[in-house]
């Protein structure tokens, strides 16, 4: 009998240290869970307020440097962060292990912190999501190339603010501000090189540009949706309906291997030579 509970014994913890084992598997690259709290079905975003939080961001002169961009449609349009294409005298895209594809035309947005790039034609394009309203706690998974190395970073929308940039250029503009709750393993320290990369929402479909982080608050700084409308018009670009794929806290990093390796976001380098 004792015999016969030994083998029961072994036998459940068997099944017990696999189970761990498979859950572990199956999220070795997601971060703990997002709390389940009031940012869940929270209010719709309001509008501007003379209230919003004012962020302040020093633009510096141009130099060698890294970024993220995303495709638009299949025309070779690719959206991206200003302040990672301004000033370069080359900047190129990375299609393949040290393959990297010459940006033909570069345009700036005199109004806030977006560039458009071509180069004649581009793979696949994301889904993007400007008119529909965001929420107060919506999910947001924010892909690239942080520090010119493949991550990402789950965050909650938290609010409006007003970006300040000061030094080589001077302006303000709306932006959203979202709360880091988590990232992919391994993925420390500053997030540098992500800015220019899309956020995507649960759905799947890009709602905002990076263009800015607070690394010591924990945030994360996305253009406006009405500031990315007037630049796309005025540059006469006109996204396609991609296909979105969802993602979620548990499968983000793998969604986000996804979308890089299907080269809808890729890494942009930049060099400056005078």
């Amino acid at each position: 009998m004792r015999q016969l509970d030994i083998v029961l014994y072994i036998l459940t913890l068997g099944v017990v240290l696999y189970a761990l084992f498979l859950a572990d598997s199956d999220t070795h690259d997601a971060p703990e869970p997002l709390p389940d709290h009031s940012f869940q079905d929270g209010p719709t975003l309001p509008d501007p307020s003379v209230f919003d939080e004012r962020v302040l961001v020093q633009v510096s002169e141009p130099q060698d440097g890294v970024g993220t961009a995303f495709a638009i449609d299949t025309n070779g349009n690719w959206l991206t962060a200003r302040h990672v294409v301004e000033g370069c005298d080359r900047v190129s895209l990375l299609v393949a292990p040290g393959q990297y594809v010459p940006v033909g035309e570069v345009t700036l947005s005199e109004t806030s912190d977006l560039a458009l790039l071509n180069t004649g034609r581009s793979p696949r394009a994301v889904a993007i999501e400007l008119a529909e309203p965001l929420r107060v706690g919506d999910e947001g998974y924010h892909i690239g190339y942080p520090r010119g190395r493949p991550g990402e970073a789950a965050t909650r929308l938290l609010s409006r603010s007003r970006l300040i940039t000061r030094g080589e250029r001077r302006g303000e503009e709306p932006v959203l501000a979202w709360a880091e709750m988590g990232r992919t393993h391994g993925l420390d320290g500053t997030l540098s090189g992500l800015s220019g990369g899309p956020v995507f929402d649960s759905e799947g479909r890009v709602r905002g540009v990076i263009v800015a982080e607070s690394p010591r608050r924990g945030r994360i700084y996305t253009a406006a949706p009405s500031s990315i409308e007037a630049f796309l018009a005025e540059a006469g670009a006109t996204p396609q309906a991609g296909e979105p794929s969802p993602f979620t806290v548990r499968d983000y990093g793998k969604q986000a291997d996804n979308v890089r390796n299907s080269l809808q976001v890729v890494k942009i380098a930049c060099r400056v030579t005078s």
